[in-house]
Order: C-alpha cells, then structure tokens, then sequence
C-alpha cells in the first residue's frame, strides 16, 4: 500500500495535470469557435463554385476541356490532411485508415502529407511521399490552400498524376466528424439531378471561363478541406481534454478519499497507543 506522503505527491501531479488539461481545453474550445466561423464562411462560397463546374460539366463542348476529361489512370494523387499535434482520440487514424483502404486497388499513389501524422504514418508503410507540408499556420491557410491548389493543378496538366483525391475529416458537429476521400480532379458532374440542364451562355468561351472557374474552384476546395479539417480537428481536442479533466477530478477524489482513510487510521492508531499507554495508578 502506497504511503500517505506518495499519495499526497501523485494528488499534487494529478492537480498539475488537470489545470494543463483545463488549460488545453480551453485552448481548443477558442480554437473551435474561429474554426467554425472561418467554416460557415467558406462552405457557401465552395457550394457556389461547385454548382457552377458541375453545370457547366454538363455541356458537351466542355467534357473534351483537360479538367473534365477521363483518362487512363496510372498515376493518383491523394491530398490527406491531418493534424501536426496529439490529444484528439481517433481524430487522425480515421482519416488515415480511409486514405489507406482507398489505395488499396493496385494504382501507383503519390501522397502529399499534410499535418505531421500524416507523414510519420506514410513513412511507416514506405509510400511514396511526393510533398510534405508540416507548417501552415492558421493564418495562412487561405494563402497556403491557394499555393497548394496551384501545385495539384500543374501535377494534374502535366500529367504526372491522372487524377486527384483529397482525404480529410468533414465536421457535421461537435461529437462528429466523419473521414472523407473526395475526387476533385478531374470534375465529374453531379448536376443532372437538379432535372434540367442550363442554356447559359459564356464568354469570350466556355473554355476560357474554365480556365479561370476552376482554379478557384479548387482552391476553395482546398481551402474548405482544410477549414473541415482544422474544425473537426478542435472538436476532437476539445471533447478529448473534457473527458480527459473528468478522468482527472475522479482520479483525485479516488485519491483523497485513500489518503484521508489512511490519515484517519494513522490517527486512531495512535490515539489507541496513547491511550493503550497511560497509567491510571
């Protein structure tokens, strides 16, 4: 049995702990909120831009236009975003293990690895790693997600990949965000279901607005990926140190209650001494 004075040290550690898990949660609580005004910001502006490539992938002069055409694939490229810090549960595995089972079908992979997990997990497994972004601060992810688009879409033209994923988390709330593997490159439409198609004309022509829609296209894309990412990545944190203070607190009440027991027998065993050693004649 551990000794009054131990007890009274772990008590001591734990304490410690748990004002740094307060500390940390509070951190990602502040995080959080700024994540999900940058997010509602951006999720209109991609929804927009993404309707726009759809309709216009509808129209046949456009399916020839390099971003919308089929190829054969030989090469794939996957964007995975992760975080570069801990303490967020399965926050990271379960976008990694998403990237991992997809490419799993015998195409040759490139990985750009984003967040410092991403890297250390890909290294592991010896995939092959074409870029590493390790750095993005926060203030610098539209600028950064702009750079990235820039990159993706001159691999993409120059045909050293054939098509391009993105895998991040997507935050639906606060206790969910789910592992998402999305084809960004090249642009298959989805827009029939909206049941008619557009007459709208463009110019000076429709590939000339194609070269200019979807470069911004996909850095909004990156840059909402991104903002999903950095959102659910707080969300975890955030839930991840509540839980971990809650552990915490019960740890110390477990804890007093042992050192007061030992405490209070230490007390009535030497009551009982002096009392067992007094002399009444």
């Amino acid at each position: 049995m551990a000794s009054m004075r131990d007890i009274k040290n772990r008590i001591e550690n734990v304490s410690s702990t748990e004002q740094l898990i307060k500390a940390m949660d509070t951190i990602a609580s502040t995080k959080l909120h700024k994540a999900r005004l940058q997010l509602n910001g951006v999720r209109p502006m991609y929804n927009g831009l993404k309707e726009q490539v759809e309709e216009i992938g509808e129209r046949e002069d456009a399916l020839n236009h390099a971003f919308y055409e089929e190829r054969e694939v030989k090469n794939s490229l996957y964007v995975v975003m992760t975080s570069n810090q801990g303490y967020v549960g399965s926050y990271n595995s379960a976008v990694l293990n998403a990237a991992l089972e997809h490419m799993d079908d015998g195409r040759e992979e490139k990985i750009l690895s984003i967040g410092t997990k991403a890297l250390s997990y890909f290294r592991k497994r010896e995939k092959n790693i074409v870029r590493k972004i390790t750095d993005v601060a926060d203030s610098h992810v539209y600028y950064g997600s702009q750079e990235i688009a820039q990159w993706i879409t001159n691999q993409y033209l120059t045909e050293e990949v054939d098509e391009v994923y993105i895998v991040y988390s997507k935050f639906v709330n606060v206790l969910t965000h789910e592992p998402k593997v999305e084809k960004i490159l090249p642009i298959k439409s989805n827009f029939t279901y909206l049941g008619y198609e557009s007459d709208r004309e463009y110019e000076p022509s429709i590939s000339s607005v194609i070269d200019h829609l979807v470069p911004l296209y996909l850095h909004m894309n990156i840059f909402r990926a991104f903002s999903e990412a950095h959102t659910s990545e707080q969300s975890a944190r955030m839930v991840n140190m509540d839980s971990a203070g809650k552990n915490a607190s019960e740890l110390i009440r477990e804890l007093t209650l042992s050192y007061n027991r030992q405490r209070q027998g230490a007390i009535t065993q030497e009551l009982s001494e002096i009392v067992g050693g007094t002399n009444f004649d």
